[in-house]
């Protein structure tokens, strides 16, 4: 039987959270596909469309990911810029006419957290990812999450390409607010959909918020946890302070204030993090020292 990472990762109880990707800038690109191994390398577009993508996404540290529909049929070349802030995230989208306007868009904005000049919007995207040519588990976990999600959902969703965390398929990334939840199955997404609309998170599933760096999005989950808070804005990273390993913040939970101290080890162990992986590398993994109630 061929190797399934998201299989290894559940058979070890791998936690879910504190392992979103800390990204604040992204950048969605309609493209019906097929999308290969690396999808801004293979993607097909003009050859310097792609590559003004790919090096003015770099260079202003924008992750740019490829969308599609769920169901196929005639591709648009719609666009989504979503600045993933802890406190003030917001979506902007157009519909484009022509590949080579992308070669307009103010990307280095973008990256500073500035308006790239498109139609601010309110809805959010839920992006499932099925990049099956990037990790065989995000198309084999991740479509059938997709197609559950578009039935209920299917002005929100979209299909994206590779966003991280192979072994958590099935993934779903929600922006702007730059939720990523995992392990997510097609007879969830409805629900999960449905609380985020409402303003609420799935606590079960979420991995971490993209703006917040890992021991933040680790502290997150246990203070919610602590205090049953699952509205979406409630919690607020007030300070934060390093030590070697451990990591102390303060945060506000919907008025209140609390103490964490989070602790980052490596263990001995190393594993396949992806079903392409051709060495096995070491887990980080992030422990509550401490939740303590200030105020």
């Amino acid at each position: 039987m061929a190797f399934r990472c998201a299989g290894a990762s559940l058979d070890r109880d791998e936690p879910l959270v504190g392992t979103a990707s800390t990204v604040r800038a992204f950048l969605l690109v309609e493209n019906a596909g097929p999308w290969g191994v690396d999808a801004l390398t293979d993607v097909r577009l003009p050859e310097d469309v792609k590559r003004s993508l790919r090096d003015r996404s770099q260079a202003a540290n924008v992750r740019t990911l490829l969308v599609r529909r769920h169901r196929a049929g005639t591709s648009g070349l719609t666009v989504f810029a979503a600045w993933a802030d802890p406190v003030a995230p917001w979506l902007e989208t157009a519909a484009l006419d022509a590949p080579e306007q992308l070669l307009d868009l103010d990307i280095g904005a973008l990256g500073q957290g500035r308006s790239p000049g498109l139609t601010t919007t309110s809805e959010p995207v839920f992006g499932v990812c099925t990049h099956g040519r990037h990790d065989a588990c995000c198309a084999e976990l991740g479509r059938p999450v997709a197609a559950a999600l578009s039935e209920a959902h299917p002005e929100h969703t979209w299909e994206i390409s590779h966003v991280g965390g192979d072994r958590f398929a099935a993934n779903v990334l929600v922006l702007p607010h730059g939720l990523y939840y995992g392990r997510v199955t097609a007879e969830g997404a409805e629900a999960l959909g449905a609380k985020h609309r409402a303003g609420h998170l799935d606590l079960e599933l979420l991995r971490g918020r993209s703006g917040f760096p890992f021991p933040v999005q680790v502290a997150e989950v246990a203070v919610r946890r602590e205090t049953g808070e699952t509205r979406l804005d409630a919690v607020r990273l007030v300070s934060l302070e390093r030590d070697g390993d451990v990591t102390g913040m303060r945060l506000d939970v919907a008025g209140a204030s609390y103490e964490v101290l989070v602790r980052r080890t490596t263990g001995r162990s190393t594993q396949l993090l992806t079903c392409r992986a051709e060495q096995e590398n070491p887990v980080p993994a992030y422990h509550i020292l401490g939740i303590r109630r200030t105020e």
